[in-house]
């Protein structure tokens, strides 16, 4: 009777967590099937190296494009020093009691529970308003030079957002390198500096690239904290300075499918933008796959 009684409950698990990766798989695929039959037919090269015209009735999306590139860009190179270096003092060099160590794993934590449009009224508030005016101020500008919404400005707010997932992957990624090796180079003489640099670093390199791939692939797609920072509406010019403005593909979207004066002229351009930003998106994971499946097969090979 036990036995039975355990098999119905097994089947039961097994049917129930079956059914939920199948719902879970079905809308992913009622998705992708709805944006690209309505996006792919105008997908072309026009539509990815021209501007928008006639109100963004017409035209492509290169301004967009080039912006979420340029912002991607800017945010990888903010958050990847930071999150690294962090990383790197809290697992190898700061004592298991440390006030500062905790202090910093409880920031993260927290930071990674944060809403995203939080964080753009945070940009808004310190970036632009309390940085960009003290530039202003020591730098002399009569007019708003910094202390207005720019490339720059949404960047560093992308990169305090992706922070914990640097800050997280990184540190996993060197409690994945053995103990031994680091006890092996301090036998043979190394400082714990030329430990870090030769022999840790370039073993939890892989997971970190992997994390960094992860940052930028959940940077790239967000839009609330660029809406106070720096996107804008309709701009066909590519920013040309660290404070220019500049357009993305979500806040792009998000315009196509709310602002425009005639839904079904622009619906093809909205779909077809959808499936550029999907696929950049899904580009980027494919890239982090391939990066620890690599970093597996080592791993496996040098057991």
């Amino acid at each position: 009777m036990k036995h039975t009684t355990r098999k119905v409950v097994g089947l039961s698990l097994v049917s129930l967590t079956g059914l939920a990766a199948f719902v879970m798989v079905a809308m992913l695929a009622l998705i992708l099937l709805d944006v690209v039959r309505g996006g792919w037919s105008h997908l072309s090269w026009q539509f990815l190296s021209q501007a928008p015209t006639d109100g963004m009735m017409g035209g492509g999306i290169f301004p967009a494009l080039f912006g979420t590139a340029a912002l991607t860009l800017l945010m990888t190179l903010a958050v990847m020093p930071v999150g690294v270096l962090t990383a790197v003092y809290l697992h190898e060099y700061a004592p298991p009691s440390s006030f500062l160590a905790r202090a910093v794993r409880v920031a993260v934590a927290n930071l990674a529970g944060v809403p995203s449009i939080v964080f753009g009224l945070f940009g808004l508030g310190f970036f632009i308003l309390f940085v960009g005016r003290g530039l202003d101020r020591a730098l002399g500008y009569e007019q708003l030079h910094w202390a207005q919404p720019g490339i720059l400005w949404a960047a560093l707010t992308l990169a305090v957002l992706t922070l914990p997932v640097v800050i997280v992957s990184t540190e996993e990624a060197l409690r994945a390198v053995p103990q031994e090796h680091r006890t092996a180079s301090l036998a043979l003489g190394a400082t714990q500096s030329q430990t870090l640099a030769r022999v840790v670093l370039p073993g939890a390199l892989p997971g970190i690239l992997t994390g960094a791939v992860l940052a930028i692939s959940r940077g790239a797609g967000e839009v609330a904290p660029i809406l106070f920072t720096g996107a804008a509406y309709f701009l066909p010019d590519l920013p040309t300075s660290l404070n220019s403005q500049f357009m993305h593909l979500g806040y792009h979207t998000y315009v196509l499918a709310t602002q425009s004066p005639d839904v079904e002229a622009t619906r093809p351009l909205l779909y077809a933008t959808v499936l550029v930003l999907l696929l950049l998106t899904f580009a980027l994971n494919l890239v982090a796959v391939l990066i620890r499946t690599r970093t597996r097969r080592k791993a496996a090979a040098g057991h």
